[in-house]
C-alpha cells in the first residue's frame, strides 16, 4: 500500500513569531490587526531584551527602572483590544522615558541620588498624552545628572557610564543618552527626552535615531524637572521620521502648567504624517550653514559625511546655497550681564517648592548640602547655588530676552531674503568619544541656534565614521513653526539614504 505524503506549501506554515528587534511602529500595529501579535507578548519581548541586555551581556546600562506594571497593563490593552479596537495611534507602543519626566508609580530622580524615592502622582505632560494614546511606559532611562552635559551620560543614581551600542567603549552623548542608548538597541519602541542645548539630537546622532526639537512653546515642558526654561524643550527619539512623528503628534499641544505653549494654539491641530512625502526635497532650498560647525577641532571624515549628504540632497532636488550664511549675526552681541539670566537655580527651585514634601529636598542649597551627586557636578552645582538668581523680570533678563529676539530676527530675515526651507549642519562636529576621555573635542554644534532662538531642529542619521562603526547625524534647522517643512525634507533624505542601522551588540534573541 501506498502512502502519500503531505507536502506543506511555504505559503501554509505558521508565520514566524514577530521580532521586536528594529521594528516600527506601524509593523507594530499591523502585526495586532493581523491577529500575528498580542500586546502582552510585545512587553515582553522588550522587557526580555532589558533584561539580556542592559545589565548583562553588552551591559548597556541605559535603564534606571522597568515598569512593574508593564505586563498587566500590557494584558488590559489585550482586553480593551478585543473589545473595540486599537486604544488610540500609539496602543501598546512600549515607550522609554527619560528619568527627569515625572511618571506616575516611576521614580523620577533627575538622574541624581538627592531625588531619590521622588515618585509623582501626576504625569509629565507628554507622559499622560502617549499614556491616553496607548502606549505603555516600559522604562525610566538613565540621564546625565541634572541634565548638565551633553557630551555624556553619567549620573549617580545609576552606578557607571551608560554605553553606546554601536561601540561599548564609546560615549552616548547627554543629557537624553539613556532613552537614545536603549531605544537605540529596541529596548522600546520609542522615547522621549529633554533638550535644552543639544541633549535630543546629540544623543539621536550619536546612536542612528531621528530626534525632534520643536519650536518653544508647540510642545510643554510640564512636569519635565527643568535645565533652563528659557531652552529647555522635550520630545520624542525613535529609529525613524516616520515614527518620531508618530510621537510627535501625539505630544505636541497646548498645556495650562506652561505658559509658553499658549502659542501652539494658532498653529494645532496639524497633521504632521501628511509631510511624509518621499520626494518632498524636490523643489527646496537648503542652506549650508557653515557658521555652525566650522572651527579647527572639526573632524575632517565629520565633514565627508556631511558633503555627501548634502549631494544626496542636491541629487533629490534640492538647491543648495553654500556658503549659508546668516546676515548681520556678527554683529548681534550679547548684553553684558544678561548671561545671569534665570536658569538652573531659579527653575530648579520653583520646580522643587511646587512639590512640597513630595521631594526628598526643598531647594538647591539643599541639594548641594546632601552631597547626594555625583563628583562631576558638584562645582555646577556649588557655582549656580553661589549665584543670582535672576527672575524673568530683572534687567538681566531683559537684555538676554532682547539678544534672543535679534538672532531670531536675524535668522528669519535670511531665510526670507534667500528663500530657504531649511539650514543643515552636521549635528556634532566630532565622532562620539571614548568614555571617561574629556580632551577630546567633544564636537557638540547645537548649543548656539535651536536654543538661542526657540525654532526647531531635527536630527536624521547620515552615515558613519571610523570604517562605518560610529553613527553620525544630519540636523534640518528652519524657522518658527516650520515642524511640517522640516519633516518634509528629513523623511525625504531618510528614504532616500536609508542610513539607520542596527547596533551589532544588540542582536534579535533567539
Amino acid at each position: 500500500m501506498c502512502v502519500a505524503l503531505a507536502s506543506v506549501s511555504p505559503s501554509a506554515q505558521a508565520p514566524a513569531p514577530f521580532e521586536a528587534h528594529e521594528a516600527t511602529i506601524a509593523q507594530v500595529q499591523a502585526a495586532m490587526k493581523a491577529g500575528r501579535l498580542t500586546c502582552k507578548a510585545l512587553v515582553e519581548q522588550y522587557l526580555r531584551r532589558i533584561d539580556v541586555y542592559d545589565k548583562n551581556g553588552p551591559a548597556i546600562n541605559a535603564i534606571v527602572i522597568t515598569n512593574p506594571e508593564a505586563v498587566r497593563q500590557a494584558e488590559e490593552m489585550d482586553r480593551r483590544y478585543a473589545q473595540g479596537g486599537p486604544v488610540g495611534p500609539l496602543h501598546c507602543i512600549p515607550t522609554i522615558v527619560k528619568d527627569n519626566f515625572e511618571t506616575i508609580g516611576l521614580q523620577s530622580a533627575n538622574g541624581s541620588l538627592a531625588l531619590a524615592g521622588f515618585v509623582s502622582n501626576k504625569d509629565a505632560f507628554q507622559v499622560k498624552r502617549i499614556k491616553d494614546a496607548g502606549a505603555i511606559v516600559i522604562a525610566k532611562s538613565n540621564m546625565a545628572e541634572w541634565a548638565f552635559t551633553p557630551n555624556e551620560t553619567l549620573s549617580s543614581i545609576l552606578p557607571g557610564y551608560t554605553k553606546n551600542p554601536y561601540a561599548l567603549d564609546r560615549v552616548t552623548a547627554g543629557s537624553s543618552g539613556g532613552t537614545a542608548a536603549g531605544v537605540a538597541a529596541s529596548f522600546g519602541a520609542a522615547g522621549l527626552g529633554s533638550d535644552t542645548g543639544n541633549s535630543i539630537r546629540g544623543p539621536s546622532s550619536h546612536q542612528a535615531l531621528v530626534g525632534i526639537r520643536s519650536t518653544m512653546g508647540l510642545t510643554s515642558r510640564g512636569g519635565v524637572m527643568p535645565l533652563n526654561l528659557l531652552a529647555d524643550i522635550a520630545g520624542p527619539m525613535a529609529r525613524t521620521v516616520e515614527d518620531a512623528v508618530a510621537v510627535f503628534q501625539v505630544v505636541a499641544g497646548s498645556d495650562p502648567a506652561d505658559p509658553v505653549t499658549a502659542a501652539a494654539a494658532a498653529h494645532l491641530p496639524q497633521n504632521y504624517a501628511a509631510s511624509l512625502v518621499r520626494d518632498g526635497l524636490k523643489g527646496a532650498r537648503i542652506g549650508v550653514l557653515r557658521f555652525a560647525y566650522e572651527r579647527e577641532t572639526t573632524d575632517p571624515e565629520i565633514v565627508r559625511v556631511f558633503m555627501r549628504a548634502v549631494d544626496d540632497l542636491r541629487a533629490q532636488g534640492a538647491t543648495i546655497i553654500d556658503p549659508g550664511v546668516v546676515d548681520g549675526l556678527d554683529q548681534i552681541k550679547r548684553p553684558q550681564g544678561s548671561g545671569g539670566c534665570g536658569g538652573f537655580k531659579y527653575d530648579i527651585n520653583r520646580y522643587l517648592a511646587s512639590h512640597g514634601d513630595r521631594v526628598p529636598v526643598k531647594s538647591l542649597t539643599e541639594i548641594v548640602k546632601s552631597g547626594k551627586f555625583h563628583p562631576t557636578v558638584q562645582r555646577r552645582l556649588e557655582q549656580a547655588e553661589a549665584g543670582a538668581e535672576n527672575g524673568p523680570d530683572s534687567p538681566e533678563c531683559k537684555g538676554d530676552s532682547q539678544y534672543r529676539q535679534q538672532v531670531r530676527d536675524a535668522v528669519t530675515r535670511t531665510m526670507d531674503a534667500q528663500k530657504l526651507d531649511a539650514w543643515v549642519y552636521p549635528t556634532w562636529s566630532n565622532p562620539p568619544r571614548l568614555i571617561g576621555d574629556l580632551n577630546t573635542p567633544g564636537g557638540d554644534n547645537s548649543q548656539f541656534f535651536a536654543p538661542t532662538t526657540g525654532f526647531p531642529a531635527i536630527q536624521v542619521p547620515m552615515g558613519y565614521t571610523r570604517g562605518g562603526r560610529l553613527p553620525a547625524g544630519i540636523t534640518f534647522f528652519g524657522r518658527a513653526w516650520s515642524e511640517p517643512t522640516l519633516i518634509r525634507l528629513a523623511y525625504a533624505y531618510e528614504q532616500a539614504t536609508h542610513h539607520r542601522r542596527a547596533p551589532e551588540s544588540t542582536p534579535p534573541l533567539r
